[in-house]
């Protein structure tokens, strides 16, 4: 657990995630982890002001594709 004076210091909040590298013997470095890539999508997409704008799109299997390219099929 990080002690309070550091936690406020640097905003940490519950929840949030942090990596973890160790330098040594009882000696470990702590970073904030990065938000993924794709953080917010669903909000953003979501916050669209259309009803009913995004519609299903039906999808294939991979195994229903075939490349004459690969494998000689």
């Amino acid at each position: 657990m990080l002690p309070a004076e550091l936690r406020q210091r640097d905003g940490v909040v519950p929840g949030q995630e942090f990596d973890v590298e160790r330098l040594g013997p009882g000696v470990y470095r702590l970073a904030r982890a990065g938000q993924p890539e794709n953080s917010g999508l669903v909000d953003w997409l979501l916050s669209c002001p259309e009803k009913d704008w995004f519609v299903p799109v039906p999808s294939e299997s991979t195994a229903e594709l075939k490349n004459p390219g690969i494998g000689g099929q």
